[in-house]
């Protein structure tokens, strides 16, 4: 190795590196930093590392609360796994059917061939089901209208309603936007949501055609890869690594402030949860990153980065609230295999139509992982509560009244007797979403901020408001802004402002 090559090894090792949240993206970006040598100090404001990467003990057993999977294509997250000594424990399991509740004539089924609610044949049975003949002809219209060929419609919403009507937006397309993104379609880009839709169009003539198009080569059954004993061992995996290398990890202390100071940073934090927090002594640091949720993200760095802009940092309140049931009308459907067996209590996923039940979703996690079953005795399902422009109706309820609502919109939803249903264990999660990446304008404003950041020498920010809700997304995002802020170390590509 040359000198030049020693010394900036030397210096990157050298460097003090502070991670402000302790959430999935602060501890992947603490991560990368430590891995080079760089000593690293994380500030988390809560008493628990993961952030909406969390599970409980339920009925005996752990479960994940929040995300219990990733996409067989998240390479990012794969990696992690191997690396931290969990590639052998990950699993496949399929996403299953999804199911769409509240229709007039029952809930029924969602066709395999859609994508995000957009039908392929609308004259499939399957569909005629969902939205009556009458939808099915105003829906033939998309066949005979001409195709964008000047300009584009950005909202995925005004685009489904005039190709094929109300009725396949109210109840195909509306259903899975506001249980994936949290956000009505008319909110919703399309080419964020949909990438190559609206240039398939234009090329298809239909917007059904489109839909065929964008699919071909998509597997029939979409595989979700997890870790055997839950997610949230990635969270444990990563504090172990982080504690083997010597990262300063600490929990219950809220960075306050950060500012420029002589081409250095300065963090000032203090003690969360008290009365009368106590404040430490500044402390010096050559990079800062800062992985919290948006409204904290912006309140330290509007500061710092002049040209941060104000933005959005309005979130949505989520309520998920985890149940294990004990239940004779579920046990007689089949679980986790893949087929549905025209029973709603085969159901994984179920969205209602938007106004007709008081939950927004939900998702049978026994039946993806039908190990859940044999270690709790019951059937675990999740309940969702809350999207935008509706609060969760949990949120004014105790534990007790969230989890008899939860049992009651289950029991509605898989349509079973709540009566025969018996409570083995419940659990309640609450959140606030920033809005997503798929929202009209959203891309503008994260690139905006993303590039005023990245003007600043050794300072980065991450995180689900910048990169996406998803784990795939946050765990790359994390692992390319890291990257980016060490660089600024040993190169000094930027100035602090």
């Amino acid at each position: 190795m040359s000198g030049a090559s020693n010394d900036l090894a030397s210096h990157v090792q050298h460097a003090r590196v502070a991670v402000i949240g302790g959430g999935i993206a602060g501890l992947v970006a603490a991560l990368e930093c430590a891995k080079v040598g760089s000593r690293v100090t994380v500030f988390e404001a809560s008493e628990r590392l993961g952030g909406t990467i969390a599970s409980a003990r339920i009925a005996g057993a752990d479960i994940d609360v929040t995300a219990e999977g990733f996409p067989e294509s998240a390479s990012a997250v794969r990696a992690l796994a191997d690396e931290l000594g969990l590639g052998e424990t990950v699993v496949s399991t399929r996403v299953g059917d999804t199911w769409i509740a509240g229709l007039p004539s029952g809930a029924a089924s969602l066709p395999r061939e859609t994508l995000i609610g957009i039908p392929q044949n609308t004259w499939d049975e399957s569909v005629r089901r969902i939205i009556g003949w009458s939808g099915a002809w105003r829906a033939y219209i998309d066949r005979l209208r001409p195709p964008l060929t000047i300009g584009r419609e950005r909202s995925l919403g005004r685009l489904v309603r005039s190709r094929m009507g109300e009725r396949v937006l109210d109840r195909m397309v509306a259903p899975l936007s506001l249980g994936v993104y949290g956000i009505h379609p008319d909110e919703v880009d399309v080419d964020a949501a949909v990438p190559g839709l609206s240039a398939a169009l234009t090329r298809t003539a239909s917007l059904g055609a489109a839909v065929a198009d964008l699919r071909v080569g998509m597997p029939a059954d979409p595989v979700l890869l997890s870790i055997r004993g839950g997610v949230a061992r990635l969270i444990s995996a990563l504090e172990e690594r982080l504690a083997n290398l010597e990262v300063d990890v600490r929990t219950r202390q809220r960075a306050a402030s950060i500012a420029a100071e002589r081409g250095r940073w300065r963090v000032s934090a203090q003690a969360a949860g008290g009365r009368s927090p106590a404040a430490a002594p500044p402390e010096t640091f050559d990079a800062v990153i800062v992985a919290t949720p948006e409204a904290e993200s912006r309140r330290m760095l509007a500061p710092v980065v002049p040209r941060l802009g104000s933005g959005s940092a309005e979130s949505t309140p989520l309520e998920l609230v985890t149940l294990v049931l004990e239940s004779p009308e579920l046990d007689a459907a089949v679980p986790g295999d893949g087929e549905s067996t025209g029973s709603r209590a085969a159901a994984v996923t179920v969205h209602p139509v938007a106004g007709t039940h008081r939950a927004s979703g939900l998702l049978a996690l026994s039946r993806r992982h039908p190990e859940l079953a044999e270690a709790t005795g019951g059937h675990v399902l999740r309940v969702s509560f809350g999207t935008r422009g509706q609060r969760p109706a949990t949120e004014a309820l105790d534990d007790a009244e969230a989890f008899a609502l939860a049992v009651a919109e289950a029991s509605a939803f898989l349509g079973v007797d709540s009566a025969r249903v018996r409570l083995l264990g419940a659990h309640r999660w609450r959140a606030e979403l920033p809005r997503p990446a798929s929202a009209i304008g959203r891309a503008e404003v994260n690139a905006a901020a993303r590039h005023a950041v990245a003007g600043v020498a050794g300072l980065g920010v991450a995180g689900a408001w910048l990169a996406g809700p998803g784990l795939a997304q946050i765990v790359l995002d994390a692992r390319e802004e890291a990257d980016r802020v060490r660089r600024t170390i040993l190169w000094g590509d930027a100035a602090i402002g």
